[in-house]
């Protein structure tokens, strides 16, 4: 059975997609941490992280090095923090979550509220920043297939 995300990124589910390449796909948690708290997640389904063999784990963190630097720019945290629990959807993902004020932690599961329009906003700020970034930043990364494909809401309607 498909996880959630396999279903995020077939356009099953709506979401609100930052980019993706012929391997991995970032987009917008619905439940953030912080305003611009992204998920990026390999295409292909595996449960656990370390599960993933040398060249998808390398390439899943060369595309987040990549989101969380379009993050940096668009959206000016003082640093994007990275978590990795991996228990709640069995599919590898890692968070990549703005750290906005010092003593600010990058945790998981005290969501602040934003709005539909809002997300819509903040990822598509990232959106152009990841164009502004360019390939140079996932090194290796764009090589594997970089589609070009950041364009925004999926599959209709808010989530």
């Amino acid at each position: 059975m498909a996880t959630i995300f396999t279903k995020i990124i077939e356009g099953e589910i709506p979401c609100y997609k930052i980019a993706e390449n012929e391997g991995y796909f970032a987009f917008l948690d619905i439940r953030p941490a912080a305003k611009g708290h992204t998920l990026v997640v390999p295409k292909r389904e595996t449960d656990y992280l370390f599960d993933l063999e040398a060249a998808d784990f390398s390439g899943l963190m060369l595309f987040a090095r990549r989101v969380a630097k379009a993050m940096d720019r668009a959206l000016q945290p003082i640093r994007t923090g990275v978590v990795v629990e991996g228990l709640e959807v069995p599919h590898a993902h890692v968070h990549l979550i703005p750290i906005y004020r010092e003593g600010q932690h990058a945790a998981l599961g005290n969501p602040v509220d934003v709005t539909a329009e809002e997300m819509e906003a903040v990822a598509e700020r990232i959106r152009v920043a990841w164009g502004d970034v360019g390939a140079g930043v996932g090194a290796g990364v764009d090589a594997g297939g970089d589609t070009g494909q950041e364009a925004g809401h999926e599959a209709g309607g808010n989530p």
